[in-house]
């Protein structure tokens, strides 16, 4: 039964996002299957659901995408994998089941431009919280240059836009283009042209594309 539904899914799913990343081949997944059949149809799902998401407004994706992965549990780094702040990658992601701030932005980002978003308005943002006083990550999406950026955030099933987020305090954006901070204006103005947590991960995604 695991083994038709795995074909069926292959033969139905996979090619709707066959360009795009995360995407798995017909390897990964047997190999997958095989070691864990919870990771497997906790992949097929997450297919599933993000081809469910295609036709829906971008106001609508942003609320599905953040509501669906925030339901995986949360770990932190250190029990995961003895290491302090490492970036998992989304098919890391999928395959564990779980993972800490940064997992959650980084799987978040990518689903997103997957789902059409543009890149440039898409930034892993670290933050500082307020009232705990400790740092945190989260996903910050521009939909104009003017205005407060949504928040996707792994602790809060409601987007709001970063001004209404008190508890927090952005530090830097990052993504592709570079590393940015913000203005009062909420313009951002770039301060290095590369991240380097960022970079190390997008070699891990190349190499295990």
């Amino acid at each position: 039964r695991i083994h038709l539904k795995y074909l069926l899914f292959f033969i139905l799913f996979l090619p709707l996002f066959a360009d795009t990343y995360p995407t798995f081949s017909k390897i990964e997944l047997k190999e997958i299957n095989q070691r864990n059949p919870i990771s497997s149809n906790r992949i097929m799902d997450y297919t599933e659901y993000l081809n469910s998401c295609q036709n829906y407004p971008q106001n609508i994706q942003l609320n599905k995408i953040n509501f669906y992965l925030n339901r995986l549990l949360p770990q932190y780094d250190n029990v995961i994998n003895n290491k302090v702040d490492n970036w998992a990658t989304p098919k890391e992601f999928l395959t564990v089941g779980y993972g800490d701030c940064e997992d959650y932005v980084i799987i978040k980002y990518y689903s997103l431009i997957k789902l059409g978003f543009d890149e440039k308005k898409l930034f892993i943002t670290v933050v500082k919280e307020n009232f705990r006083g400790g740092s945190h990550m989260i996903l910050c999406y521009f939909k104009t240059k003017s205005e407060a950026p949504l928040v996707l955030d792994n602790l809060s099933f409601k987007i709001l836009n970063l001004q209404e987020r008190s508890d927090l305090t952005a530090q830097f954006f990052i993504n592709s283009t570079g590393v940015y901070k913000m203005q009062p204006n909420f313009e951002l103005y770039k301060v290095s042209n590369k991240y380097q947590k960022f970079e190390n991960l997008k070699a891990k995604i190349k190499d295990n594309h």
